[in-house]
């Protein structure tokens, strides 16, 4: 099996669902509410499966998530073997990926940076007024 063929995207999406689900109701009290799997690969040979989380919240709790991840690694392998038909059970990789929050993060910077341009903006524009506006002065006492 290819690695990017339709059979192994709808074996990633399934896998991916179970797993999404299992995190959701394991009774670890380490792994964070806030943990969304964000994409899974599943090898070819479905020996071996990367899943890549993220958590939102600070720096502890993605530690103490990716730890209970570890720990309940075994009981996500087990509800993967109950929920789907497949021939091997993958072994799973957790990888923490904070590519949300670096988006969050570039949108904030985008924001102010939209913001300090308006207010830029909007002073040239104030300055343009009065300078037009002293040109009219000027020229009214001319005549």
């Amino acid at each position: 099996m290819r690695k990017n063929s339709n059979k192994n995207k709808r074996i990633n999406g399934e896998v991916m669902k179970v797993i999404s689900e299992a995190i959701r109701y394991s009774k670890d009290p380490r792994i964070s509410p806030m943990t969304s799997v964000m994409d899974v690969e599943v090898a070819p040979d479905l020996k071996t499966c990367k899943v890549w989380v993220t958590v939102m919240g600070d720096d502890e709790d993605r530690l103490r998530t990716a730890e209970g991840l570890k720990s309940a690694a075994g009981y996500i392998r087990s509800t993967l073997a109950k929920e789907l038909n497949m021939r091997y059970t993958p072994e799973l990789r957790f990888i923490m990926d904070d590519s949300i929050e670096y988006a969050i993060n570039m949108s904030k910077m985008i924001d102010e940076v939209a913001a300090k341009d308006n207010a830029a903006r909007a002073a040239r524009f104030e300055d343009i007024e009065e300078s037009e506006d002293s040109e009219e002065f000027e020229s009214e006492d001319e005549e």
